[in-house]
């Protein structure tokens, strides 16, 4: 599949890589901070972070999904505030990443820098129909914990 990409900005592919899969095996498409200078995030501070790029997503049987990249996370505990990003196949906006520092120290983005990344993925689009009863199950209404132990 295709998927078209606007540059946002004039920084793409200068002083901000174009985005790109970093190995033959990855998932994900490294997303990079297009900003001008270090950014410092504070713990608990969020902050929406350009990539100066915009996508357009072919038809609707797929989306775009920004995962955090698990380095930050683990390392820094940077995340995506929202925990994924979705970009729905009819919006063409530039993407921007609200990362959040749920770390204890202080992390400086520096430009260029990788933040998240952009996996494509299909998406169903289901019918509703309202009924009065759903089909018994042998979980039932059992929530949180239910199946066993945590």
């Amino acid at each position: 599949m295709q998927v078209k990409i606007k540059k946002m900005s004039p920084k793409i592919g200068q002083e901000v890589k174009f985005p790109h899969y970093a190995t033959s095996g990855s998932a994900g498409i490294d997303l990079s901070a297009c900003i001008d200078e270090p950014m410092v995030l504070k713990p608990g501070e969020i902050q929406k972070i350009p990539t100066g790029i915009a996508v357009q997503i072919p038809t609707p049987e797929y989306g775009g999904f920004v995962f955090p990249r698990s380095g930050l996370s683990s390392k820094h505990g940077i995340n995506l505030v929202n925990c994924v990003g979705v970009i729905d196949s009819d919006y063409t906006g530039e993407i921007l990443c609200p990362l959040q520092n749920n770390g204890s120290q202080i992390y400086t983005i520096q430009p260029g820098e990788r933040v998240a990344q952009l996996v494509f993925m299909p998406i169903v689009q289901v019918e509703l129909v309202l009924v009065e009863e759903l089909v018994e199950t042998g979980r039932g209404t059992g929530g949180f914990g239910s199946t066993g132990k945590n």
